[in-house]
């Protein structure tokens, strides 16, 4: 092996370990049992002094769930939800299906895919566990890079040149890479849908991490599901509470369809499970309103002071920041030795014991191109995190 670590292509020895871990969830896994654990986007910060109210109330909450209706504390999950997300239109619709991990809603999307013989474009990169769920369901996949959606005036021709599948799935903020089609306000959306509505395509949007376009100043949600609604198109929307607050991983995902489609999803979404658990509806209802009431300051704010830490920490290293359109709860680096691999740098980095992801499995159809890229989850604590970032940068110069 050669001296500079850093310039190391991967050995077979490592390929064959790392050809173990088939997926970002498996690599997840193992960085829970990591000192610094950078991997997952899950919530692992402390909660804020309003937060910590609510906890000191759970057997309260958990009382209220006791004595009021499931369909109350459905309803007043989604009031809730859509209210702190500005789409008034999908609160009146009264199509909402909650599940208990988007996961699962992206399963029963998959199935509807499934059932009614459909081909999906997806974007790339995005976070593998779609393109398995999707392949899980022998869904047909073909791959929509990013880039046909970075200038506005080129969506429509660029969709029209590239989409030769059924169906087109987008995820916006995107992650890893935190791209968005907010960055043109609805003048983005409107091109995507304007072009499923004329070439006959479903559009599947994953929202997921669109709690951070309500975070951020730069950028504003406008009611996306008016737009839907009044186009016609046929679509399905996924959203989660899961990346947005500090909860233990309780959490609620939405479905909503258009109308065309409603009874069969449905009818899947009904073959999978009964309802979410109208405890943790209660208690994810509480932390939406206090976001609501700090403008999701409790959010927003870690997010932010993380991002600056990795951002200072770790310039001057073969590390190049990606500025992201939104600032969702993970960064996206470029690796700028071009002999150095981002598999080959996961492992130095867990030598470490700082658990990044590599971009491999992010670019799904080219993984290839993933070598050039790692991902970093900034929703944990800021002392544990400048920990991370220390020792991250102080392993990156070592070798360099």
């Amino acid at each position: 092996m050669a001296d500079n670590a850093l310039t190391v292509v991967v050995d077979e020895e490592f390929a064959a370990a790392s050809g173990r871990l088939v997926d970002l969830t498996q690599h997840e896994i193992q960085a829970l049992k990591t000192r610094f654990n950078l991997a997952d986007a899950h919530t692992h910060q402390h909660q804020s002094g309003s937060q910590e109210d609510i906890v000191a109330r759970l057997p309260k909450l958990w009382y209220e769930s006791e004595d009021n209706q499931q369909s109350f504390m459905e309803q007043k999950f989604i009031d809730a939800f859509f209210r702190l997300h500005k789409q008034p239109t999908a609160a009146r619709l009264g199509k909402t299906m909650l599940s208990y991990a988007a996961s699962v809603s992206t399963m029963v999307a998959a199935m509807f895919l499934r059932r009614r013989g459909m081909s999906v474009s997806l974007i790339e990169p995005c976070f593998d566990n779609l393109v398995d769920l999707l392949k899980n369901m022998d869904v047909p996949l073909a791959a929509v890079d990013e880039s046909v959606f970075a200038e506005l005036d080129g969506i429509y021709d660029g969709l029209r040149r590239t989409v030769t599948t059924d169906a087109l799935f987008i995820v916006d903020p995107n992650n890893p890479t935190g791209f968005s089609l907010l960055k043109d306000g609805s003048s983005g959306f409107e091109q995507v849908v304007r072009y499923c509505v004329d070439h006959n395509k479903t559009l599947l949007i994953d929202q997921c991490f669109a709690s951070f376009a309500l975070a951020d100043k730069n950028v504003d949600r406008f009611d996306v599901y008016r737009l839907l609604e009044e186009s016609g198109v046929t679509y399905l929307i996924i959203e989660d509470t899961g990346k947005t607050w500090p909860i233990q991983d309780a959490k609620c995902a939405m479905l909503t369809t258009s109308d065309d489609i409603y009874p069969d999803v449905y009818n899947l979404h009904t073959s999978v499970l009964l309802n979410v658990s109208p405890f943790v509806l209660n208690f994810v209802s509480h932390y939406i309103e206090d976001s609501i009431d700090d403008s999701l300051a409790s959010v927003g704010d870690v997010i932010a002071r993380n991002r600056e830490v990795v951002r200072t920490g770790l310039a001057g290293t073969v590390l190049e920041y990606i500025e992201p359109v939104v600032n969702v709860s993970v960064a996206w680096f470029h690796i700028t030795d071009p002999n150095l691999t981002a598999t080959r740098l996961q492992q130095i980095l867990q030598e470490a014991e700082v658990y990044v992801l590599p971009g491999t499995y992010f670019y799904w159809n080219r993984p290839e191109r993933g070598e050039r890229y790692v991902r970093l989850a900034l929703a944990r604590d800021p002392g544990l995190f400048a920990q991370a970032i220390r020792v991250m940068s102080e392993t990156l110069r070592a070798h360099a």
